[in-house]
């Protein structure tokens, strides 16, 4: 069988003052018609479907219809599984009818799918807490999906060991995988794991969450969850969050992120987009592509020191935004400030650097490098405020105060 694999749509999403609604209707357009030219069979989205909890008309019009035309009149199966931006509750809450057209909305790592067959010949044959398997339409073998939407860490103990609070959440989830393998994920089936955590390889360095994601490492949140955590029997393992396309180690089977299908952050500038295309068969490894998405501006960070080139290469150069820096020894006018707006409709930001700016200012205190992250910039504020750096605590609770803002 043929499974795609797509994650983080952030549905309703902006940059700053831009709706990015168009573009997030044509490369859902561009997923549908990658799920029909690849004849998949199963699709999955893990997590992080909309931005906010209570998304737009106009987005949530768009994520049904989508859903709907990939599931292609229950010929295909879909599997859509909440995320940390979304609401658990308004994910699950059309599942009774959207079930009818084979989407299967999970919005809690304990939420039990009840068994439904229809006519295409798709069905949930067996279910369980955080698992399902499926019968897809034709001569297929049984795809068995454990799944394991956002919850945060004392949610997550809650669901999955009420009895055992005090254990860690790596353990916590690691049991209940396994369990659930043991019981349901032998070698007649198609097995995956479908989960929205920060995972990583154990001992490798920890990768960055995006630049303006609402962070699942903090404090309160859910610590980073070790690919050897994974049972051996699951052969592919579908993860949402992280907004670049990524196989994680550490695993005898792919574990991958997929990213968000658009740049939502100029964190993400210049990075190329995909699906993850998988073909499966029962008791061997699975083989794995990446498809690349072409749909959506791309986002770009360009520095300049002169006007003119500034006005050329955004002219030149349309259809992106940009972040854009320019370097002068005076501040820019306002003359200059309209041709660069003029020439150009997708200007997310102008960092304005004003190069003697340092000297003049040396001794009145200190400077402020704007090429840094927001993230770096704290702590040098918190540094200079404080007369030593921030520790690890202080920069948790930072990230949490942003991922909520």
């Amino acid at each position: 069988m043929k499974i795609l694999h797509t994650s983080d749509w952030h549905l309703g999403k902006r940059l700053e003052n831009f709706s990015r609604l168009e573009e997030q209707k044509e490369v859902l357009n561009e997923i549908c018609e990658i799920a029909d030219n690849e004849a998949v069979n199963a699709i999955v989205v893990a997590g992080d479907l909309f931005d906010t909890f209570n998304p737009s008309t106009e987005a949530v019009e768009l994520f049904y219809k989508s859903l709907k035309r990939l599931a292609n009149d229950g010929q295909r199966a879909v599997i859509a599984i909440a995320g940390n931006h979304d609401s658990p509750d308004r994910i699950e809450a059309p599942d009774p009818l959207a079930r009818e057209c084979g989407i299967i909305f999970t919005g809690y790592p304990n939420s039990e799918i009840p068994p439904f067959s229809l006519e295409s010949g798709l069905q949930i044959s067996c279910s369980d807490q955080g698992f399902m398997e499926i019968r897809l339409p034709g001569n297929h073998p049984p795809l068995r999906i454990v799944t394991t939407p956002y919850a945060n860490e004392l949610r997550l103990k809650t669901f999955l060991a009420p009895d055992n609070k005090e254990a860690t959440l790596r353990q916590v989830l690691k049991d209940s995988w396994q369990a659930t393998a043991n019981k349901y994920c032998d070698d007649q089936g198609v097995n995956m794991l479908v989960t929205h955590l920060f995972m990583m390889q154990e001992g490798a360095t920890m990768p960055e969450e995006p630049e303006d994601e609402k962070p699942i490492l903090y404090v309160g949140g859910a610590q980073p969850v070790f690919t050897s955590d994974i049972p051996e029997n699951i052969q592919y393992t579908a993860l949402g969050h992280l907004h670049r396309y990524q196989e994680v180690r550490g695993s005898s089977a792919p574990v991958v992120y997929t990213g968000s299908p658009l740049a939502y952050s100029f964190a993400e500038a210049n990075q190329q987009k995909y699906v993850s295309l998988v073909d499966a068969e029962p008791g061997k490894p699975v083989t794995t592509s990446r498809i690349e998405l072409k749909s959506g501006r791309k986002l770009l960070r360009k520095r300049f020191d002169d006007i003119d080139q500034t006005v050329q290469w955004l002219s030149e150069n349309q259809n992106v935004y940009v972040e854009l820096t320019l370097v002068s020894d005076t501040y820019l006018k306002t003359d200059d400030r309209k041709r660069i707006y003029g020439a150009h409709d997708g200007i997310v930001t102008i960092i304005p650097e004003v190069s003697n700016h340092q000297t003049e200012t040396t001794d009145r205190g200190p400077v402020i490098d704007l090429d840094k992250g927001m993230h770096e910039l704290f702590e040098d504020f918190f540094s200079h405020a404080k007369g030593q750096r921030p520790n690890e605590r202080i920069k948790d609770l930072f990230k949490e105060i942003i991922g909520q803002s």
